[in-house]
């Protein structure tokens, strides 16, 4: 096993998270599944093992900062190190993306609770949460760090009337992943001259529970760009913003 390439997947118990493990898992890498609720977590570790592939889950949720020194001690002690951290939990407290162009002026009746829950879970929780687990994907000899972020953290398609996200405004969600966006550009400049390679995912706009039920893009097809992402060769990009193969606009 200590040969083997460990992914951490957060919120991989289901939707697209899942189905990031399960691809990670088909390429031969070791994916422990982070779940709020540990038995949810092993149910989906049940489904993967039941297609073959081998795996884990702990609890952890993204706010709780006990469970980041968990996470911490359960790599450290089973693996060694951490080769692939994908920081996949995230919340939407403004509803699904297809309601937004409906709503009146979500920015000025945006509720304080809503504000704080969202980056909390969206940005705090991923920021801190990393910089615990940091020191083991150092000691990987290829470290990944895949940030899913979304492409309503453009802040150039936000102000562009033209673009298609333009309509499509949730103050607390955009306003999280635009930060998230701003940590994976400050952390891959610190890593630069590391193996460590730090890139941020708008994965599409997926059939889960987080992206609703009319979104277009399967999880299958959602998790294609974390997955490539998360085994990059060395030559690979670092510091960027992606769409499959597209760089997007900050």
């Amino acid at each position: 096993m200590s040969d083997k390439k460990v992914a951490f997947i957060t919120g991989g118990n289901r939707g697209l998270g899942l189905e990031t493990a399960k691809q990670l898992g088909q390429l031969g890498i070791f994916p422990v599944i982070g779940s709020r609720n540990l038995e949810q977590g092993r149910v989906a570790v049940a489904l993967l093992r039941a297609e073959g592939i081998e795996a884990d889950a702990i609890q952890f949720d993204v706010v709780d900062k006990e469970h980041y020194r968990a996470a911490y001690e359960y790599f450290e002690q089973r693996f060694g190190k951490l080769d692939i951290l994908i920081n996949n939990a995230g919340v939407s407290l403004e509803g699904e993306p297809a309601d937004a162009p409906a709503r009146k002026d979500p920015t000025s009746s945006l509720t304080e609770d809503a504000l704080r829950g969202t980056m909390e879970a969206n940005f705090f929780g991923v920021v801190l949460s990393t910089q615990v687990l940091l020191p083991l994907i150092r000691k990987s000899p290829a470290g990944r760090i895949v940030n899913l972020s979304s492409n309503l953290g453009s802040l150039t398609w936000h102000s562009d009337p033209t673009s298609r996200i333009y309509p499509v405004k949730m103050f607390a969600y955009d306003t999280s992943k635009a930060a998230l966006n701003s940590f994976t550009i400050h952390l891959a400049h610190e890593l630069r001259n590391t193996p460590i390679k730090v890139n941020s995912v708008h994965p599409g706009w997926v059939h889960t529970q987080l992206g609703g039920k009319v979104a277009p893009t399967t999880p299958e097809e959602g998790a294609k760009t974390s997955v490539r992402l998360a085994t990059l060769p060395a030559d690979g990009p670092t510091g960027g913003y992606f769409h499959q193969d597209q760089h997007l606009p900050w």
